[in-house]
């Protein structure tokens, strides 16, 4: 039998368990995939323990959406992955797991050069990074301000906003500056003055701004700095951004992504991946931890470790 991390009730960490589950079946338009490395992203643990609503417990829950692997077998109609293929997959329940079935819409080549763990850091970050200067229209003409620059999601933000040719300025610790400038951006340190120090290197103030940290210091100080409030948006306090007029991609907004948006989070995965084979993205390695230390890489997560954590079958 195939092995899945999951859980029957909310809570902390320990909720999550290793069961033993029947091994996947590929459908018409699907494949196996076994599993070699599963991203560990900020939202697992919100799902997991109640910060982010969900529906009620029909039956355990599998964990995570996003990983790598190989094809190991493949339903009727699929097109252009075979058994063996080493593949980068998102958007597929339950990926904390020994094996997994998902959409063949779903998986991508992962080509030489593209590690297990690099592919499966790169699904939601990615996805979330891209759509949203997409939806944003950031463009090389854009001065672009985005709150939390050194996470998962900053870094790739700050990575495409770069190659669309825009000015980046980004948001970070002192002690992440040195990496998030590495990756093309200029930093100011969070804390009170924050407005004053972008103004300080940009006295005309962002054309855009993008808020992945949802502190109320960060919203003020994206309101303070640009009036066009269309062109401010949250991917944390989705819940408040109608009462202050700008925009949320999910992170908790009441309004669903368009299958515009929907379609540029599918788009990004195969550009990251590209862009990691030929040595122009980087993606920051976290810990990588035994699938059956599920529990403590959602800890390490929820303190705000430095880089993606994996958990490897």
């Amino acid at each position: 039998m195939a092995k899945a991390i999951q859980y029957s009730q909310l809570g902390g960490p320990d909720v999550l368990a290793v069961t033993d589950v029947p091994d996947p079946v590929a459908g018409e338009g699907q494949v196996v995939i076994r599993v070699e490395a599963a991203g560990v992203n900020p939202v697992d643990a919100k799902l997991r323990s109640g910060v982010r609503a969900s529906g009620p417990f029909t039956a355990p829950r599998g964990v995570g959406t996003d990983g790598a692997g190989f094809v190991v077998s493949v339903g009727e109609g699929v097109d252009g992955l075979r058994t063996g293929d080493p593949v980068v997959f998102f958007e597929t329940p339950g990926a904390y797991a020994t094996d997994v079935v998902a959409s063949a819409s779903k998986a991508f080549l992962r080509p030489p050069g593209v590690t297990a763990a690099q592919g499966a850091a790169l699904g939601i970050p990615v996805g979330t990074a891209y759509q949203s200067l997409r939806s944003l229209g950031v463009r090389g003409d854009d001065t672009l301000l985005v709150h939390g620059g050194s996470g998962s999601v900053g870094q790739a933000v700050v990575q495409f906003a770069a190659l669309f040719g825009a000015r980046v300025i980004a948001t970070t610790s002192d002690a992440r500056a040195d990496r998030v400038r590495g990756l093309g951006a200029e930093t100011v340190p969070y804390g009170e003055g924050l407005a004053d120090r972008v103004r300080e290197i940009a006295p005309e103030g962002p054309t855009v701004v993008l808020d992945a940290v949802g502190t109320d210091e960060a919203l003020a100080a994206s309101l303070e700095l640009l009036h066009d409030r269309r062109r401010i948006a949250t991917l944390v306090q989705g819940a408040k951004a109608a009462d202050l007029g700008i925009r949320a991609f999910a992170g908790g907004s009441p309004v669903p992504l368009t299958a515009q948006q929907l379609a540029w989070r599918h788009e990004a995965v195969a550009v990251a991946i590209t862009l990691l084979a030929a040595g122009r993205f980087s993606v920051e390695l976290g810990e990588a931890l035994p699938l059956a230390e599920a529990a403590r890489a959602h800890r390490i997560v929820e303190s705000g470790a430095r880089g993606k954590v994996v958990l490897v079958p």
